[in-house]
């Protein structure tokens, strides 16, 4: 990938103190120092020579070639949105994010190496942003190289990537709006499930109530915090386990066979034009099949 800008102040600088300024993570310039190429003018450079008005400033990043660990699939992803940067997928139930000993060549990140690979990108590395449980359906962010994957991490961390899930909770009777705060911390006698317990880490969950039915509730829900399992064990908690959900207590359902729970929206700025992106996705056909039920009983 390259990076492109045109200095336009009167100020002469450093390229080294010009490019600080651009608040590059460090672990990105190291990777251009010693393995891709800064240019002045279409010259090859080093960051101690000076930028002056009307100068080009070009960073050429390596190219990532990917890991053999994650074998191309020829299995179709749904494509929200694409650009030199991002890719924005609607995960099927069933999949799972990244390679496992049990899914060795089946994940999300299979399927997107197979696509770059169909499309001769140079990158191939696969850069999952924000990931989702294999039953868990909906909206997943994908950086297509390390430097959005940097960027788009920092505004995660500082919790300006908001997601927003749709769920079928098997309580009746939530509150219209409400927060559940409550530190999540490993099972005792699992090493998959959580719990809500006070030796784990805070998390923050905010929801809404859309609709109520006599089997349960379809509750729209923020995440302020990511914590494995975070929604699944909150509702749990709550008294209000996911419809499907077995590990966490949920009910059986005939129409519903894993946990109802589906990323349908997400904001965020974009990492290098910073325009304001919203994203959303349907909700999947058994979740509203579900509700359609419900609706006519």
């Amino acid at each position: 990938m390259e990076l492109n800008w045109y200095y336009d102040q009167e100020e002469e600088m450093t390229i080294k103190d010009f490019l600080s300024r651009q608040g590059l993570p460090r672990a990105f310039m190291r990777d251009i120092k010693y393995s891709g190429q800064i240019m002045l003018n279409h010259i090859p450079t080093a960051t101690r020579f000076t930028v002056r008005k009307g100068d080009h400033i070009k960073l050429i990043a390596p190219i990532e070639y990917g890991h053999d660990s994650v074998k191309p699939s020829l299995e179709p992803i749904n494509i929200v949105f694409e650009d030199k940067d991002l890719l924005i997928l609607n995960k099927p139930v069933g999949v799972v994010s990244i390679p496992s000993m049990q899914n060795p060549s089946s994940s999300m990140a299979n399927r997107v190496r197979g696509y770059y690979q169909q499309r001769g990108y140079q990158d191939q590395v696969i850069h999952i942003v924000t990931r989702l449980d294999r039953d868990t359906s909906g909206l997943m962010i994908i950086a297509k190289h390390r430097l959005a994957h940097a960027l788009m991490d920092r505004q995660v961390r500082n919790q300006k990537v908001y997601k927003f899930y749709n769920a079928l909770s098997s309580r009746i009777d939530w509150e219209d709006h409400g927060v559940i705060e409550a530190a999540i911390a490993r099972a005792e006698d699992s090493l998959i499930s959580r719990r809500v317990h006070e030796t784990g880490k805070y998390a923050k969950t905010e929801f809404w109530c859309l609709e109520q039915f006599a089997s349960g509730s379809h509750l729209r829900l923020r995440l302020h915090t990511g914590r494995t399992h975070q929604i699944r064990v909150h509702l749990s908690y709550k008294g209000g386990p996911l419809i499907g959900d077995d590990l966490y207590g949920g009910p059986h359902s005939s129409i519903v066979n894993r946990q109802a729970l589906h990323c349908g929206e997400l904001r965020f700025k974009h990492p290098f034009t910073e325009e304001s992106l919203i994203f959303k996705a349907s909700l999947p056909d058994d979740m509203q099949e579900w509700i359609t039920e419900q609706q006519y009983n």
